[in-house]
This record gives C-alpha cells, structure tokens and sequence, in this order.
C-alpha cells in the first residue's frame, strides 16, 4: 500500500515535530542550538516561510510554521535537517543519520487554536523537565513573545497581536496564557494530532481545509464495508 502523502495547505499554520534516531541527544551544547536556529532562519528566508513558534529539546524541535506553498513545509524541513546533521557529526565525530525518519506536521486552524499551539509548543520544556516555566528555557520562541530578548526568527500571528494594542500589552497578555499549563486533554489533541498527521478541531475548520485538497482528513474505518 502506497505511503499517504502528508498534508500540507499554502497559507495555513503547521505544527512539526523531528525527533533524533532513536531518541538520542542532538542538541548537546550552545553551539549546537545555534547553529540549527542558523539553518532554520536560512532555510525560512529563502522559502519564504514565516515561523510563528518554536522550541529546541534535547532530542527533538517543533515549530509552527506557515509555508506560502505545500512543497515548501517538507523543503524547509530537508535544508534544516542536512545542514545541521552534517555539522553536528562533524563536530560530535559521529556518521550516520541523525534523524527518525519522516518529520511529523499536522495543520492548525487560525485564531484561538494558532495559539493553543503556540502554547503547547513553547511550554514543552516544562513538560519535559527540562525547567520549571516557559520563560526560563532561551531555545524557545517564549522569550521573544514575553519581551525578554527580540528574536529575528518569530513573524506574529493575527492572533497574536490581537492579545493587545501595544507590545506590552501584548506581551503581558502572553505571559499570563503560557503561566497557565494546557489542560491535559488538550495536550493529548495535539500531540495525536502531530504524531498521526490528522488535523484536529472545529467542522468548519475541517471544511475548510477539505476544500483545499483531495488528501482524506481522518483515517478510513477498517474493515469492509458494511452491506446495504
């Protein structure tokens, strides 16, 4: 049976997740952190693809991107992934590849869910251990929302600057969002959601993106089909 292609939408917001072979750590020092967010800000200009949010574990990196055409998404993903795999073995002395195959991405809806998104994306270090709140993690898109450092990779959302009239306000308004952790189901959305390629959310959401491909939006029941 043929692989489905993955959804891609032009215009839209796409969670992505690429984690390490076999879960090891690929991002070990500073210099390895900076040099993907390098790639990435790279990769992003010459396609043209704005990034909303993002976050650097040890083992893997989401961002929430919007690519102006489909074929963009997966480009952007292979220029990253090649830069940084070369010169990470190179510097760690290692072959091979770095990657677990295929990235994950699902599509997200505009508005309110863009930004429970955003939320899910930037408070993964605290739900990794890796620190006790968002603000205190500098491999994230959360201390240039939070007004803490200006952060040249980040293009707002609508729905982002619609939190207030001024950055202030803007970014007060943020803290508050991402102090409050996502609700455990909501977590569970997102992360099957991203993990399945199946996008979540609203019957008009769904409409919507329906309209805009032939690629089915949830996965057939199994089975035969049931008789008349």
């Amino acid at each position: 049976m043929a692989r489905l292609r993955r959804l891609a939408i032009a215009g839209w917001p796409h969670h992505v997740v690429q984690r390490s072979l076999d879960a090891r750590t690929v991002f070990a020092d500073e210099i390895d952190r900076r040099e993907i967010l390098a790639a990435l800000h790279e990769g992003a200009a010459l396609l043209k693809i704005s990034i909303h949010a993002y976050v650097l574990l040890d083992s893997e990196w989401q961002l929430l991107v919007t690519p102006p055409e489909p074929e963009a998404l997966g480009r952007l993903m292979q220029i990253v992934g090649r830069r940084y795999g070369a010169s990470h073995n190179r510097r760690h002395g290692r072959v091979g590849a770095l990657w677990e195959g295929r990235f994950r991405a699902t599509v997200v809806d505009h508005g309110a869910d863009t930004l429970e998104c955003v939320r899910f994306i930037e408070q993964a270090p605290v739900r990794t251990g890796l620190v006790l709140a968002p603000k205190l993690w500098r491999w994230s898109s959360a201390p240039g929302h939070l007004g803490q450092s200006r952060d040249a990779l980040l293009t707002e959302t609508e729905a982002f600057w619609a939190l207030g009239n001024t950055p202030f306000e803007r970014e007060t308004r943020w803290a508050q969002l991402l102090e409050e952790a996502l609700p455990e189901d909501r977590v569970t959305v997102r992360s099957r959601s991203v993990e399945t390629g199946w996008p979540s959310g609203s019957g008009s959401f769904l409409a919507q993106i329906a309209r805009l491909t032939d690629r089915p939006l949830a996965p057939r029941p199994r089975g035969r089909p049931r008789s008349a």
